[in-house]
């Protein structure tokens, strides 16, 4: 259990003391999906939702969660956020949304789940703006993509 930072000796939940760390300039990019069928995607792409522009809700509630990380996710520092942006597109081809997130900090501690919550939330939030005429939509393929600064180092997907 040693390996596993959260927990103490005995195998309790505690959060990690970065007080020692150096601060460095950290980012963090993950990505997911929602998978959904071509008509809805071919309404979403016109504007045609009936609760509204569904890709602006997206941005807007990523960039909110990735802020809120720490009231969601027990041990999660709080962090002051230099930089959030999420990114929303629509691929045709495989008649998904794809959605990016990229999360900055100069801190103490890595941005990498404040990227996953931005990218889970924003997907939440095109599930929730098109469930009315698609219910057959599925989440999926959230991860981290990459990451940097931190005494870990660099880290890239392949």
């Amino acid at each position: 259990m040693s390996d596993l930072t959260h927990l103490d000796e005995s195998g309790r939940a505690r959060m990690v003391d970065v007080g020692a760390k150096d601060e460095t300039l950290r980012e963090a990019v993950a990505r997911g999906e929602v998978q959904m069928r071509p008509e809805t995607l071919q309404r979403l792409a016109a504007g045609d939702m009936p609760k509204g522009d569904a890709l602006a809700a997206a941005r807007i509630a990523g960039i909110m969660a990735a802020k809120r990380a720490p009231d969601l996710i027990p041990l999660c520092h709080p962090l002051l956020l230099t930089h959030v942006a999420v990114d929303v597109r629509l691929d045709a081809a495989t008649s998904t949304v794809q959605i990016e997130a990229t999360v900055r900090t100069i801190g103490k501690t890595g941005v990498e789940m404040e990227a996953l919550t931005a990218v889970s939330v924003a997907a939440l939030t095109v599930y929730d703006m098109c469930k009315a005429i698609d219910r057959d939509m599925q989440i999926g393929a959230i991860r981290l993509v990459r990451k940097s600064g931190g005494r870990s180092g660099d880290f890239v997907r392949d």
